[in-house]
């Protein structure tokens, strides 16, 4: 009530004073007063809208009244406005008639304006509007106007001036031409205009419904409805092509800004032009699409939109960037141009009253004092005074009785305004890009923002302007106001969550291009690999005897490579398309470092660099194309291949977008080298460690497969069942290296733990054993030089085939061990030679008699890096935990018996010599003595024994051959060498 009273008061004040509006001249105080009308006259439709206002109200003077003891004394009046607004146009349309002159004075002086900007675009083009480099030899001349302000005023809102006035007044529709001639362009413009963000009105019905009950209006009704077919059957046409003709416009400005940001002094006026231009055409897109009133749609459907707003927010940079430089300009502008032609004006004038001569004077002294020192001291400027006194100064002179009329000083108030402009250029650019490229409108048509921004990802060619809406997200706390800050929270919200999902769609989208990219080129690495190969000699080698035959052979197999032949430039391949789209996105992506939404601050680029990190994280471990119900796994070599296929690609993403690559692999890599990843989901570790220990190595132990120490692999026995794989291509020293490539030294460290785990579990069984035969144990160790004593206690063992399976069983997984270690010894010497060279430096030169614990430090160092260790770390921890060849692959109880005593012996704290010297004192006497026995059963394999003593001594690092000798004759090695050799030649046979 408060508002209606003081605006029908201040209306009825203009009236009185008879107040002078022409918005080329009286410019602020013009549109002030059309603001105005529109204002109240959008208020009160709104508030005709609220479908429970009487009831609002109604509870509103409850409230009151419980609260103070009395109604709102303004209630009464309150409730009769609501009654009276009902239909709110046709009541102000009565309520306006003492106004009408001065609006219809108001609405009439935008003849000027309004038809110039409303024109189509071939006009635009074939004026080349906005264009610099059509004439170059002006182009550092500044660019004037007598209407400045008018050049970038809203098309929007002077529709809405227009429509809502001429509705208010519309007497003047039927006695002045030029009235009429503004009110038809505008109705053929629009089929609705904005209320409140995504409140329309309805222009024609509107209109229509309330002409139809004045008498004599027959005329005007018939001028609607043909507006309304033109606006129905062009209007979408023609803002398309202003769409169009604007995107071009704006690409050239943009590009020559960037290039030459000087020209933003002199060509300011441009820029905020081609702003206002661009903002007033997405929004009429926006708001139309949304109310669409035909059945065609083609017209409001625009997959180019994103690249209009990505150069509006290109200009909007230039603006914000190389502010300086155009305050710079029009510092001096003022002070050496402005205040000399005004200073002019004010001499030259033949009436000019005291205090209007006042304040002509402070404009003339504030702009003489201007100097470019105070743009580079960095002082802040702060004309709002000058440009409130000038206000003020229109509102004196646009009196009729004033004596000073600015109606007869026209020239004054168009220097004065464009005056206002300069100054505004100096200390009100943010300000000025809010009023011309607002677009915080989005936050209320979120479903519309959304489809537009789907559509520009579906476009590769627009796909580069993506980052528009995110940018857009910034503009949306500016729709806010001081009067309603409950809304903050809730627009900030949107803004965030809004930009937070499309700088996540826009990382997807990249992240998708890029795997299939990876996918590609892995396709092509696999052509590579040596199986592919044998297909290729098959047929070379069939060749001759093919064409001998005369038979057509089959077709020559593609080569590596030919996908790189191409015929000519208009060839593209899918890999082309791919690489197309990923640079226009990744453009995008790489345009701002950051942006910052409602104080809180976004990176694009590190999105892109989460999902990629998580995308190459699913990818490895999918490469590895585990199946746990078949056990089949990629073999580590062509999973290595394809891992460095898929790295290169990645790596050649840096040349799009800024980002650390090389984080995004030590941080996928080094957690693939752990049991599980941050997510607590398998890595290529668990899986290979797993596959090789339960699959492999489970069918060494069955028998299926043995370890040949001279191929230094695992190799497939022949059997009844033959396995699903083969061995030796998962176990052999090529795949051997690349299982350390992938796994590193954690890994492998992981692997070797998971191996010393399953050696513990065996020496459990082994203690048992020993525990059952401890008596008799003890008496052949205080007996070995009493033969037949020997023979009697070795009868008296039981379980001794279990000792020798277990133990063949831990040789095994010692003899995989060691080809590991070695695979990851030859791996880290060419990534790291000097580190492993101290290393193995150190190991070899540490003394017999240091500290154990000293000396399993330097082990566990030099296990880490592959290198074999006279004790073996791994097995000591694993083995400390438990305080409570030949096809039978018997020449791996060498190694476990030389490396199982040493890690005992450690733990128990005793000599690990003395003790190896004691069990090959028994050892030698117990075959000595089955050298002299006659029975068959007992002599089975005697020289294939003899020899795994041989080979047990020449594995230890604490026995010697000397030692050997001393205790077995040579000659007994040597006899069993060659009977065992003729043996394996006569079993060939």
């Amino acid at each position: 009530m408060e508002f209606k009273d003081h605006v029908c008061e201040l209306l009825n004040t203009i009236d009185a004073c008879q107040v002078f509006f022409d918005i080329t001249v009286n410019f602020d105080l013009t549109r002030n007063y059309l603001d105005l009308v529109v204002t109240y006259t959008t208020l009160m439709i709104i508030l005709s809208r609220i479908e429970e206002r009487k009831a609002i109200i109604g509870l509103y003077n409850y409230a009151h009244e419980m609260t103070h003891g009395a109604s709102d004394r303004e209630y009464p009046r309150l409730g009769q406005m609501i009654v009276d607004y009902e239909n709110p146009l046709k009541k102000m349309m009565e309520e306006f008639v003492p106004h009408g002159k001065s609006l219809s004075d108001a609405l009439i002086s935008l003849q000027m304006v309004y038809p110039r900007r409303n024109l189509s675009a071939d006009q635009w083009r074939n004026a080349q509007l906005l264009s610099l480099i059509s004439a170059p030899s002006t182009m550092l001349n500044p660019a004037q106007s007598d209407t400045m302000p008018c050049e970038y005023l809203s098309l929007d809102t002077m529709e809405k001036w227009i429509v809502f006035g001429f509705i208010l007044c519309h007497a003047v529709l039927n006695s002045d031409a030029a009235a009429l001639s503004l009110w038809k362009l505008a109705l053929q413009s629009s089929t609705c205009l904005c209320l409140f963000r995504d409140e329309v009105f309805h222009i024609h019905k509107a209109a229509e419904d309330l002409f139809v009950n004045i008498r004599g209006y027959n005329k005007r009704i018939n001028d609607i409805r043909e507006c309304k077919e033109q606006a129905l059957s062009h209007a979408g046409s023609m803002h398309r092509e202003r769409r169009k003709f604007l995107r071009s416009a704006l690409k050239e400005l943009a590009t020559v800004l960037a290039d030459q940001p000087g020209l933003l002094g002199p060509k300011a006026l441009f820029v905020f032009m081609a702003l206002s231009f661009a903002r007033d055409e997405i929004i009429w897109l926006l708001r139309h699409a949304d109310n669409i009133q035909k059945k065609s749609t083609d017209d409001f459907i625009d997959k180019h939109i994103a690249e209009l707003i990505f150069y509006m927010e290109e200009l909007r940079a230039h603006v914000r960037k190389y502010g300086p430089v155009m305050q710079r300009y029009y510092v001096q502008y003022l002070s050496g141009f402005d205040a000399v032609v005004l200073n002019e004006l004010v001499q030259n004038l033949s009436v000019c009253p005291e205090d209007e001569s006042i304040i002509m004077s402070s404009f003339v002294n504030t702009m003489t004092s201007l100097s470019v020192k105070q743009v580079e001291d960095g002082e802040v400027f702060d004309f709002r005074g000058m440009r409130l006194d000038w206000f003020r100064l229109q509102a004196y002179t646009s009196v009729s009785k004033a004596s000073l009329g600015i109606a007869d000083h026209k020239e004054l108030g168009k220097m004065m305004n464009t005056i206002i402009f300069h100054t505004k250029m100096v200390d009100s650019l943010v300000e000025m890009l809010v009023e011309t490229s607002d677009l915080s409108i989005f936050c209320f048509y979120s479903r519309a923002f959304e489809k537009m921004f789907q559509q520009c990802l579906e476009l590769p060619s627009q796909s580069r302007h993506s980052i528009c809406f995110p940018l857009l997200c910034t503009h949306f706390m500016s729709c806010t106001h001081e009067l309603c800050p409950e809304e903050r929270h809730h627009i900030g919200d949107r803004s965030l969550s809004l930009c937070n999902m499309f700088l996540d769609e826009m990382a997807k989208q990249a992240r998708n291009l890029i795997t299939d990219i990876c996918t590609e080129q892995c396709t092509l690495s696999d052509q590579l690999l040596p199986k592919h190969c044998a297909k290729t000699i098959s047929q070379a080698v069939n060749k001759k005897s093919k064409k001998a035959t005369g038979k057509k052979g089959e077709p020559e197999r593609e080569k590596p490579g030919v996908e790189s032949m191409r015929k000519n430039r208009l060839l593209v391949t899918n890999l082309d398309k791919l690489h197309t789209a990923l640079s226009e996105l990744c453009f995008s992506i790489n345009y701002v470092p950051n942006l910052v939404v409602w104080e809180h601050t976004f990176t694009p680029r590190e999105y892109l660099t989460s999902h990629l990190e998580i995308r190459f994280t699913k990818s490895i471990v999918g490469m590895t194309m585990y199946n746990q119900a078949t056990q089949e796994i990629a073999k580590p070599s062509e999973l290595l291949t394809s891992v460095r296929a898929y790295m290169t690609v990645l790596q050649s993403i840096e040349n799009y977008v800024t980002i650390d690559i090389t984080r995004v692999f030590n941080n996928v890599l080094l957690q693939q080298t752990q049991h599980l990843d941050s997510h607590g989901e398998p890595t290529i570790t668990s899986l290979y460690t797993n596959w090789y220990l339960e699959t492999l190595l489970r069918q060494v132990s069955n028998g299926h497969i043995a370890y040949f120490p001279a191929m230094k692999a695992f190799v497939n026995l022949p059997t009844e069942n033959e396995l699903t794989f083969n061995a030796e291509e998962y176990s052999d020293i090529s795949e051997m290296r690349s299982l350390s490539e992938l796994l590193g030294p954690y890994g492998m460290k992981f692997l070797s733990e998971s191996l010393m785990w399953h050696i513990s579990s065996q020496v459990a069984e082994l203690k048992k054993l020993v525990v059952e035969n401890m008596e008799v144990l003890t008496q052949m160790r205080t007996s070995f030089d009493k033969p037949d004593h020997m023979a009697a206690l070795f009868k008296k063992l039981t379980s001794v085939d279990s000792v020798l399976k277990r133990m063949t069983i831990i040789g095994v997984i010692l003899s995989f061990r060691s080809l590991a270690q070695e695979a990851l010894r030859d791996v880290l010497s060419c990534h790291i030679p000097f580190l492993v060279s101290s290393v193995e430096d150190f190991k070899d030169h540490i003394p017999r008699e240091t500290d154990m614990k000293v000396a399993m430090n330097v082990y566990e160092l030099s296990s880490a890096a592959g290198l074999p260790c006279e004790i073996d770390p791994a097995l000591v921890v694993a083995l400390s935990s438990q305080k409570s060849g030949h096809c039978n692959n018997i020449h791996c109880l060498a190694k476990a018996i030389n490396q199982i005593a040493a890690a005992l012996f450690t733990i128990h704290k005793g000599s690990i010599e003395d003790r190896l010297k004691e069990f090959l004192a028994l050892a030698s006497s117990s075959l000595l003595k089955i050298g002299q026995e006659t029975d068959k059963m007992t002599t089975r394999n005697r020289e294939s024994v003899y020899l795994l003593l041989d080979m047990i001594v020449q594995e230890s690092p604490f026995l010697t051959m000397d030692l050997l000798e001393s205790c077995f004759p040579y000659v007994l090695l040597r006899n069993a060498y060659h009977a065992v050799y003729k043996q394996s030649i006569s079993a060939n046979a």
